[in-house]
């Protein structure tokens, strides 16, 4: 691998070239997104527009309502002008100006925007259709109530309310514009509020003052009847809602001359009450009705401007960003091509990915030395174990080479041991690099425990009668498993072996197994002279041996049960000890019952 990244392959010009991108696409999304918010801006703005148009419509025709002529609007009109932005004017139907929120002679708009008329005030359908003309129901005429019949009809539609209540029907009181009260449900209730204990007759009579407005548009209907339709002879009764009633009109077209007499009569009445006619004209300050959206070149300029501005801020963020990140990782680059003996550790700056990764790398740092320092002491351990045999052997052979002893059976019996010691000693390495490798061969099958026991107790009688240790077997027939007897012996043995060797004279070591729900455990227990607290964690490492009483006095290499715990992980099984100085120390083994064990 080269030393030199090639400039297409580093991390700081990847990451500018993706927020260059990035910025580019962002860019390109908020102009888009601008675009579109600015033409539903344009379609807000005209809307209120129109709702500002239709406000001022709507105050007008209620002011023309209410007055009998134009000469007092101008408050009104400027109120109206101050809270839209916009000028308005009034001018008659001949064009002749009445009020104007500009001092200045502006000239109007070619065309007005509404006609002023609240007896003929234009009827919306909700689809923004006009279906024809109607009078404003705040044109009340000579149907205003003075306030002592107001106040009367208040006080009986509270009464009213109060006995509504009763019947747990909410009705509240609104006034109506000609000064009458109405009973309205406060809620969703459809039942029927003229309910006679309540006395709604009263509240619904009319008045002197509506009576006698009402005697004067029947007279106004029967005129116009008579002048227009004599064919329809029935009197007329008009009703306080400005319904009529009659009793044998009967007929389409019967029908709507009635009421086209009825609406006629009821504007000829209203008519000295209301203000004449006006048209509406409604336009910004400057006089111009239309709406107009321009990009304009200081406009361009600034967009242009706040692109570059927004892009180049996009490419030195990152660049900062990109540096801080490539700076720990050419620590660690640094550091992983160091190749001393000692192994760097790198600082940990950040918390992010990167100082997750330097953190990772000095674990792997630790970790290197530590197994470092494991292979320079196994090597040691195994070159002082293979030395002690060989150099026995190299000078019983030079003695002997010397003429200074004869080979006798003694002589040779001693250079026997020691080459057996050196073969075991050769053995366990073999097996424990064979399970370092994953390469131990295991091959389970179906077996009694008590017969493994038992064989492994009989291997080691000779040497446990030897030491003056007793030696006992307690398994039931039927404990059963499946696994490797030779391998299992073996890792039994090597528990047995070291607990006959350190157990004194008058001792006693006892094997027993027994079944539980998942698992079969072997117990190993001796009498001797135990293990202390501290070492229980060291016993199963590789050449170990205790300071106190498990030295190379007793004939250990200190592999025994690292192969023991080695031959047991492989059958997928776990080995604890447990020990009491100068008592007993227990071995204890868990195997799993399976039918196909860890191979």
């Amino acid at each position: 691998m080269p030393d030199k990244v090639l400039l297409r392959h580093s991390l700081l010009v990847r990451l500018l070239s993706t927020s260059v991108l990035i910025a580019l696409c962002s860019i390109a999304a908020t102009a888009w997104l601008a675009v579109h918010l600015t033409t539903r801006a344009l379609e807000q703005e005209q809307g209120q527009v129109l709702a500002d148009d239709a406000a001022i419509q709507d105050a007008l025709t209620a002011y023309a309502a209410t007055h009998g002529d134009w000469s007092r609007v101008e408050p009104t009109l400027r109120r109206l002008s101050h809270r839209t932005g916009q000028r308005i004017a009034l001018t008659t139907e001949s064009h002749q100006v009445l009020a104007d929120t500009t001092a200045k002679a502006a000239s109007l708009p070619r065309r007005s925007s509404a006609a002023i008329d609240p007896l003929r005030a234009e009827s919306v359908s909700g689809a923004g259709r006009v279906e024809g003309y109607r009078i404003d129901p705040r044109a009340v005429g000579p149907y205003r109530l003075p306030a002592r019949e107001r106040s009367a009809l208040f006080e009986a539609a509270s009464t009213m309310s109060a006995c509504l209540q009763r019947y747990a029907i909410d009705a509240r009181v609104v006034e109506s514009p000609s000064g009458r009260p109405r009973l309205e449900p406060a809620a969703e209730d459809n039942r029927p509020l003229d309910m006679a204990d309540c006395d709604y007759g009263k509240l619904s009579s009319p008045t002197p003052v509506e009576q006698r407005a009402l005697r004067a548009l029947d007279k106004l209907v029967k005129r116009c009847l008579a002048e227009h339709q004599p064919e329809v002879t029935q009197e007329v009764r008009v009703l306080p809602d400005f319904t009529w009633a009659a009793k044998a009109i009967t007929g389409p077209r019967a029908k709507r001359a009635v009421q086209k007499c009825v609406d006629d009569s009821r504007r000829r009445q209203l008519d000295p009450y209301v203000a004449a006619p006006a048209l509406l004209y409604l336009a910004s300050e400057d006089g111009s009705t239309d709406v107009h959206f321009e990009l304009s070149r200081q406009n361009t300029g600034r967009l242009v401007g706040m692109t570059g501005a927004i892009l180049a801020l996009t490419v030195a963020v990152t660049t900062g960003v990109a540096i801080r990140l490539v700076r720990p990782l050419r620590a660690l680059t640094e550091a992983a091509r160091h190749s001393g003996e000692d192994h760097l550790m790198v600082p940990v700056t950040t918390r992010d990915e990167t100082g997750t990764l330097a953190a990772a790398f000095n674990a792997l740092s630790e970790r290197r030395s530590r197994l470092e320092a494991q292979r320079k002491a196994m090597v040691s351990d195994i070159a002082h174990e293979l030395r002690t045999p060989l150099t026995t052997m190299r000078a019983w052979l030079e003695v002997a080479h010397d003429g200074i002893v004869t080979p006798d059976p003694a002589f040779l019996r001693s250079l026997l041991e020691e080459a057996v010691l050196l073969q075991r000693i050769v053995d366990d390495l073999q097996i424990l690099a064979a399970a370092d490798a994953g390469e131990l061969p295991i091959h389970p099958e179906p077996l009694r425990l008590n017969h493994v026991l038992s064989q492994v107790a009989a291997a080691h009688q000779a040497q446990a009668t030897a030491s003056g240790v007793e030696l006992s077997v307690q398994a039931a027939s039927d404990v059963e498993l499946t696994a490797d007897p030779t391998r299992l012996r073996q890792a039994v043995g090597n528990l047995v072996a070291n607990a006959v060797q350190h157990t004194p004279p008058g001792g006693v070591v006892a094997l027993s197994a027994h079944r539980t729900a998942n698992s079969v455990t072997i117990q190993v227990a001796d009498t001797g002279t135990g293990i202390a607290p501290g070492d229980l964690a060291q016993i199963f490492e590789r050449f170990w041996r205790s300071e106190k009483s498990r030295s190379r006095r007793t004939g250990g290499s200190g592999l025994g049960l690292a192969i023991v715990r080695q031959l047991v992980e492989a059958h997928g099984g776990t080995v604890t000890a447990e020990s009491v100085p100068g008592l007993r120390t227990v071995f204890t083994v868990d195997l799993p019952v399976r039918e196909h064990p860890c191979a």
